[in-house]
């Protein structure tokens, strides 16, 4: 089981850090889907950078602090937690799969470092 969170922390690190750099770039899907559940343009490269930290922590922790990587990965759960609501409020749920696995890649972070990361 430890292999399988191992892989979907390495999963959610490479994600995030791939969707923080599509919100960087205002990718067009991005800004088509921050629209649909009215987060405003402006907003993207707060969130992008949140996602970069959260990314950074969970390659910290797997580097050996683990307490960092159990805070990274909690900090993202809350995050897409948030995002979930969002398109919830904006009644926009064709496309909440995206935030969906992003959560669940999350949730899987935090019960490995939870584990020990090990």
């Amino acid at each position: 089981m430890t292999s399988v969170l191992l892989i979907a922390t390495v999963t959610s690190l490479v994600a995030n850090v791939s969707i923080a750099f599509a919100d960087y770039v205002r990718a067009p899907f991005v800004l088509a889907n921050s629209a649909e559940v009215r987060v405003p343009p402006a907003a993207l490269p707060y969130l992008a950078a949140l996602k970069l930290a959260g990314a950074a922590g969970l390659a910290i922790g797997l580097f050996g602090v683990h307490g960092l990587g159990l805070a990274a990965a909690v900090g993202l759960t809350l995050f897409y937690v948030g995002a979930i609501l969002a398109h919830v409020r904006a009644r926009v749920f064709h496309n909440i799969a995206f935030p969906g696995v992003f959560l669940l890649l999350a949730v899987a972070c935090v019960g490995f470092f939870a584990g020990g990361g090990r």
